[in-house]
């Protein structure tokens, strides 16, 4: 454990999903709380669980009907692109199941909307911020998460929980939650794969083990709840 992020290591992607789906099901199993709330993140990686949750045998497992979707950053494009977050999460898991999902409109730029949305739909609170039951993760070659980049305005967010973020890295404008709203969930799960990330995991390990945070992927530190960065072979590397 390098200062308070838990890292559970796998043997592959595909070891990692399932290890993930399986950790998610038993959540969801002894959960009491209604609706049990979860953020989804892009990528391959956070994709192939989608679709082994809407699966068997994991399918059958989960009270879909008690669980209600948001998602941590959206670009700013419509559902049907294939950028979209939304639409990826939509064809692999929210087609499949009778969850509520709520997408980021994050092409008409309505974040204080989105804020609103979760207000109105989560009721615990952790010092006034609305408290996710689970956010899920990934991490960027730059070590962005979400849409959380380097030298970006969202970064420095200390009182909204959504915003649209300025990218000039890459010329465009995101939806994002920011780090009020993600440190106050009770559970935030990392889940990283593959060789291309083993440098930007063992920088970032050994930054916060010196108790740095240099990279935006560190400003996530739940205030009460659990983080688990979740690795496969490759990314971890040593």
């Amino acid at each position: 454990m390098a200062d308070g992020i838990e890292t559970r290591v796998f043997d592959d992607a595909e070891a990692l999903a399932a290890a993930v789906a399986e950790e998610l099901c038993e959540l969801t199993e002894r959960h009491t709380r209604i609706p049990f709330t979860i953020a989804l993140a892009g990528g391959s990686t956070p994709k192939r669980l989608y679709e082994l949750l809407a699966s068997d045998p994991y399918r059958e497992r989960v009270r879909w009907k008690d669980v209600e979707f948001f998602f941590g950053d959206e670009r700013s494009v419509p559902p049907d692109h294939a950028d979209s977050n939304y639409g990826m999460a939509k064809r692999a898991l929210l087609d499949h199941v009778p969850s509520q999902g709520h997408r980021m409109v994050a092409e008409q730029g309505d974040a204080r909307g989105y804020a609103r949305l979760l207000s109105e739909r989560i009721a615990e609170r952790r010092d006034g911020v609305p408290v996710l039951d689970l956010v899920l993760l990934g991490i960027g070659d730059d070590g962005h998460t979400a849409s959380l980049f380097p030298g970006t305005a969202a970064l420095d967010e200390h009182t909204r929980w959504v915003v649209m973020n300025d990218v000039p890295q890459h010329h465009t404008q995101r939806m994002t939650l920011t780090y009020p709203i993600l440190n106050a969930a009770e559970r935030v799960w990392v889940l990283i794969a593959g060789a291309g990330k083993t440098a930007m995991v063992a920088e970032c390990l050994a930054a916060a083990a010196r108790h740095e945070t240099p990279r935006p992927i560190l400003g996530v530190r739940p205030t009460a709840g659990e983080l688990v960065w979740f690795l496969d072979k490759a990314a971890a590397g040593r």
